[in-house]
């Protein structure tokens, strides 16, 4: 059986990611206990508005909110940054690079980061942002 848009474009946005070098990329997981060197970046599939319907033939355009959190650990606030900044630097140039992943939604746009900073005793520190991407595409289904 064939994926739905949905699973096809969110598929696609999972394989963008993945190309980020050193960063570990896992979908719909849980924060894991220890954060890989290179930053750890894990793909939620998000929520969706009702879709817009057209008529004649019937299609839905949808509207999907897909979530990346971006999660780094450094021993200092300036090592978080950076890394940070710089997951999130490629994420927006990819994006910017295909809007369309691959021609598989009409649309990815990604919204501006929530930041997050979590301090440990004892370890070194974690930074993190929450980035939304907006997926904009069509479907013959409003299950799509």
């Amino acid at each position: 059986m064939a994926d739905t848009p949905r699973e096809t474009a969110l598929k696609a946005l999972a394989t963008l990611l993945a190309g980020i070098p050193g960063a570990s990329v896992r979908r719909n997981e849980p924060l894991a206990a220890k954060i890989p060197a290179g930053g750890l970046i894990t793909l939620f599939d998000g929520s969706g508005a009702e879709p817009d319907m057209l008529l004649s033939p019937p299609a839905y355009i949808h509207s999907r909110r897909a979530e990346i959190e971006v999660v780094v650990q450094g021993a200092t606030p300036e090592e978080r940054d950076g890394m940070l900044d710089g997951i999130l630097a490629a994420i927006g140039d990819r994006l910017a690079a295909d809007p369309t992943l691959g021609g598989t939604v009409d649309l990815a746009m990604p919204e501006s980061p929530e930041f997050i900073t979590e301090a440990i005793d004892g370890a070194a520190g974690l930074k993190g942002a929450k980035v939304i991407v907006v997926l904009e595409y069509t479907a013959d289904s409003p299950l799509g």
